[in-house]
């Protein structure tokens, strides 16, 4: 897991630790030494954390006039033990909620297991962006199931073509116009 580094061609139109808006602003990366691990599992420090012991996350791109971000995702999203989402909710989407993002894209291609607890952090979530909406692309089909059988798809849009979204060969407002249409379809 050390090898699996965090998106890196989108760095010359954003970094995160240099986005005064962003949870992530002024954070200083230790390019030498392994200072995060999930179990003994060592990951790459470019990673972020937010709290948790088993999901770290990348804040990719964010366009604040837009009102989208677009966070890739690394672990085990643990609710049941860790409680990821209250965590994820308070510590992350919360200050960019506060900010003028309601889009949020979150790339889960990374992501080995979902454990569930109840889904009342994903519903306040779900109400505090009012006119945008939630989805994760690229998710695994045993994780996306685990969100579906315990409702959280309710609140996060998954699977069809948002499992199909080459998005590493795109820009990020590229990546956004395709999910965006996604969504548009299936409202109608």
């Amino acid at each position: 897991m050390h090898e699996i580094e965090p998106y890196y061609r989108w760095r010359d139109d954003y970094v995160a630790a240099e986005d005064e808006y962003s949870p992530f602003y002024a954070t200083v990366y230790n390019e030498f030494e392994f200072d995060k691990q999930i179990y003994n599992y060592l990951l790459h420090p470019q990673w972020d954390s937010f709290g948790s012991n088993t999901l770290y996350l990348k804040v990719l791109y964010a366009d604040y006039d837009r009102g989208y971000v677009i966070i890739e995702f690394i672990g085990e999203w643990n609710d049941a033990i860790n409680n990821d989402i209250m965590m994820l909710k308070r510590e992350i989407m919360e200050l960019m909620i506060d900010n003028g993002i309601n889009k949020f894209i979150l790339i889960g291609e990374n992501i080995l297991n979902y454990h569930s607890s109840d889904d009342c952090y994903y519903e306040e979530w779900f109400q505090d962006v009012e006119d945008g909406w939630i989805a994760g692309i690229n998710f695994r089909e045993h994780v996306i199931n685990e969100f579906k059988q315990n409702n959280i798809d309710y609140y996060i849009n998954f699977g069809g073509g948002l499992d199909e979204i080459s998005w590493r060969n795109l820009k990020p407002l590229q990546v956004f116009k395709l999910v965006e249409d996604q969504l548009t379809r299936r409202l109608t």
